[in-house]
């Protein structure tokens, strides 16, 4: 892999521009796998709410942090550990659901002003998923879940993603205000390879605390993932086998295959 390139850099799509920005849409997730929103429906006051609520969260003595459970594997609690020293992560598995967001609250003895605050950012994200994956343009349907929407540090950078025509990372500077959206594996294997699942990294670049809150669109619990007919022809016949979810998170777990090469695994023969 090539080193840091500046000369690079991710498309930006205007939510409140739409379905004009549509094609601007497809073509980002097409060729970079990721994109920058801004004008979105999350209001700056709540982003930045949520932001010192989740510090102040990580902050907490080791023990409650730790009743931060799985509900499936790595959803809960992350510990720096010697293969990440310098990652810590809470998870909130369902942020769509009321009782799993009220549990997570519970789980971390959220202060009633937090637990508020965690409601009302876990409805504005929920729906913002929803908007972009059912809006024009990225007609999928929700239980096909494949992206992230991060709310990344304002200040500190670090974010790298690959720009897969020259093969180099590209910085994700800080953009207050906005939203990163990426594509991961399931989005590559929805379009029937069309989409691009963006490989990324993260940098330690200043001695810094670096703050972001991911919100992931994961694959159905009970169906199969594969794409929809309208995306399989002649000459784009069908790549991947149909697998689930919960099979493909452990196949990538226990390979150690986690920047997007356990698909090769399940490619169809020609």
């Amino acid at each position: 892999m090539s080193a840091t390139t500046p000369t690079a850099s991710i498309p930006t799509i205007d939510f409140q521009d739409f379905p004009s920005q549509s094609q601007k849409l497809i073509q980002a997730s097409v060729e970079w796998g990721c994109f920058r929103l801004i004008n979105h429906s999350i209001p700056a006051a709540l982003m930045a709410e949520m932001k010192a609520t989740v510090r102040a969260l990580l902050d907490l003595p080791m023990e409650i942090k730790q009743r931060n459970r799985d509900v499936i594997a790595g959803s809960g609690y992350v510990a720096p550990s010697n293969a990440n020293p310098l990652y810590e992560g809470l998870g909130l598995y369902y942020m769509g659901s009321p009782e799993a967001v009220h549990e997570f609250c519970s789980q971390l003895e959220a202060s009633p002003s937090q637990r508020e605050t965690i409601v009302k950012y876990s409805e504005a994200v929920y729906n913002l998923a929803m908007d972009i994956v059912l809006g024009p343009g990225v007609q999928i349907h929700t239980d096909s879940g494949f992206l992230t929407i991060l709310q990344d540090d304002d200040c500190v950078g670090g974010l790298e993603v690959v720009d897969e025509k020259s093969g180099e990372f590209v910085s994700v500077d800080p953009f207050p205000g906005s939203i990163l959206v990426n594509f991961g594996d399931v989005a590559k294997v929805w379009s029937n390879g069309r989409f691009c699942n963006i490989r990324h990294r993260v940098q330690c670049k200043e001695a810094a605390v670096r703050i972001s809150i991911a919100f992931f669109v994961l694959g159905p619990k009970e169906a199969a993932i594969e794409a929809p007919p309208e995306l399989v022809d002649m000459e784009q016949p069908r790549l991947f086998v149909p697998f689930m979810f919960e099979d493909y998170r452990k196949l990538r777990l226990s390979t150690g295959l986690r920047a997007g090469e356990a698909l090769a695994m399940l490619r169809r023969s020609t």
